[in-house]
C-alpha cells in the first residue's frame, strides 16, 4: 500500500470516529436529562476506572491497550464537562454563597495592614482606599486576617505577589486558614532604597537590615558590598524605624522613599532593586462573601487525589470552558507529606456561565474546592 492509500482509509476511519462520538455524546445528554431528574452525581470515578480496565483488555498489545484507555478516559471526561453544563443550564449550578455587588462600600470603614506606618503594605492601603481611610497596622499578615475575621477590620490590605521574588507564601497559606473572601486586588510598583541616619555615608556601613524579600529583590547591589551584613527582619519600614531608634551609622535599611521621609532617614542609594519594574500585587480582603459586578479573576484553593493524572482532568476544567489560568500556585498540605494543595487564579466572575460549568466540575473531581473570592 502506498502512502495515499493509508491516508485515506485513515480518513475514512476519522469519519466513523466522529460519527460514533457523535452518537455518544447524544447519549450522554441523555444520562444528563436522567441525573437532572433524579439528582445523581454526574462523577463516578469507580465504575468509570471499571469500565476503562475492561476496554483496556479488547485490544491486543500494551502499546494499544494502554492508547484505549486513554482515549475512552479523555471522551469521559467530555462527556462530564457536557453533563455539567446541562445541569448548570437546568438551574442545578453549584452554589457559591458569594452575593454580587454593584461596588465595594469604603466610607467609615477601617483597613488592617501589615507592618508600621510607611511600609508598602501602608502605600497599598493608601492608593487603593484614600488618605482619609481609617487604617491600623499590625505586626505581620496573620494579624491582618484576624483583625478582618474577627470583625476589627472591614478590610485588610496584603501583598500576594511580586514580580521579582514570586508569591507570598504565608499568604496563601492564611488564605485558607481563616473566613474570608478576596474581593479586590492592586498592584504597586515597588522601588527600594538604602537609607541610613542623616550624617551617615556608604562608606560608614555595616549592617543593611530589611524583610527577606527586600533583600532578595536588591540581591545584585548588595552582592557588590560583600562587607555588609544582611539582616531579615520582619517588615522594610519597621526596618528603618529602627535603624532611626538606634542611632548607629553603621546600620542601614532597604526601605521606601516614604519611610525615609517617615523616620528621619536619609537615601543614601535610590532604586537599589535590580528589576526597575519591580511590582507588589496586593489582595483586599474582607468577611463578606461579595464580589463586583465586574470582577475578572475567579481565586480557587482546590485539593486534588494523589492519583495519575488529577491535575490535568483539573486543569481541563478550564480549558474546555474558555477560561484562561493565570496563575497556579501548590503548597504543602499539613500533616500529609508529599501532597499539595493548589491555588489557582483564572479569569472570569462568577455570574458567567463558564465559571459556572467549571465551578460545577472542580466541586465534583476534586477532594476540595473553596472559592476564595472573585476580583
Amino acid at each position: 500500500m502506498d502512502l495515499l492509500k493509508i491516508r485515506d482509509e485513515i480518513d475514512e476511519i476519522d469519519q466513523k470516529i466522529a460519527q460514533l462520538f457523535e452518537r455518544r455524546m447524544k447519549l450522554c445528554q441523555d444520562v444528563a436529562e436522567f441525573k437532572i431528574e433524579t439528582g445523581k452525581a454526574v462523577f463516578d470515578p469507580v465504575r468509570e476506572q471499571q469500565k476503562i480496565e475492561r476496554i483496556g483488555t479488547l485490544l491486543q498489545g500494551e502499546f494499544d491497550s494502554q492508547g484505549m484507555q486513554e482515549v475512552l478516559s479523555h471522551m469521559m471526561a467530555i462527556s462530564r464537562k457536557r453533563q455539567y453544563q446541562l445541569l448548570v443550564e437546568n438551574g442545578k449550578e453549584e452554589p457559591t454563597g458569594f452575593s454580587m455587588v454593584r461596588e465595594l462600600s469604603v466610607e467609615g470603614k477601617s483597613v488592617a495592614y501589615a507592618g508600621v506606618e510607611g511600609a508598602y503594605g501602608y502605600e497599598a492601603t493608601m492608593q487603593f482606599f484614600g488618605p482619609e481611610a481609617e487604617k491600623f497596622s499590625c505586626p505581620n499578615h496573620a494579624l491582618v486576617m484576624k483583625a478582618v475575621e474577627e470583625g476589627k477590620a472591614d478590610y485588610g490590605v496584603l501583598p500576594i505577589e511580586n514580580s521579582s521574588a514570586g508569591a507570598v507564601t504565608d499568604v496563601f497559606d492564611l488564605l485558607m486558614n481563616y473566613d474570608i473572601c478576596v474581593v479586590a486586588e492592586m498592584s504597586l510598583s515597588i522601588s527600594h532604597c538604602l537609607l541610613g541616619l542623616p550624617e551617615a555615608e556608604l562608606s560608614d556601613i555595616r549592617q543593611v537590615h530589611s524583610h527577606p524579600q527586600a533583600l532578595q529583590q536588591c540581591s545584585q547591589y548588595l552582592g557588590k558590598h560583600p562587607e555588609w551584613q544582611q539582616v531579615p527582619e520582619g517588615n522594610t519600614a519597621a526596618s528603618a524605624k529602627m535603624v532611626a531608634e538606634k542611632g548607629e551609622k553603621g546600620a542601614a535599611a532597604v526601605a521606601s522613599e516614604t519611610a525615609a521621609e517617615l523616620y528621619g532617614l536619609k537615601v543614601l542609594a535610590p532604586s537599589i532593586n535590580h528589576n526597575k519594574t519591580n511590582t507588589t500585587r496586593f489582595v483586599i480582603v474582607t468577611k463578606q462573601k461579595i464580589y463586583l459586578e465586574t470582577a475578572d479573576k475567579l481565586c480557587l484553593c482546590l485539593e486534588c487525589r494523589h492519583e495519575t493524572g488529577t491535575l490535568y482532568r483539573l486543569l481541563s476544567h478550564f480549558a474546555y470552558n474558555g477560561l484562561n489560568l493565570t496563575q497556579i500556585e501548590s503548597r504543602p498540605i499539613p500533616g500529609r507529606s508529599w501532597e499539595y494543595r493548589f491555588f489557582v487564579d483564572v479569569e472570569g466572575n462568577l455570574k458567567d456561565s463558564g465559571v459556572q460549568n467549571a465551578v460545577k466540575g472542580l466541586k465534583e473531581e476534586t477532594v476540595s474546592c473553596r472559592i476564595l473570592g472573585n476580583c
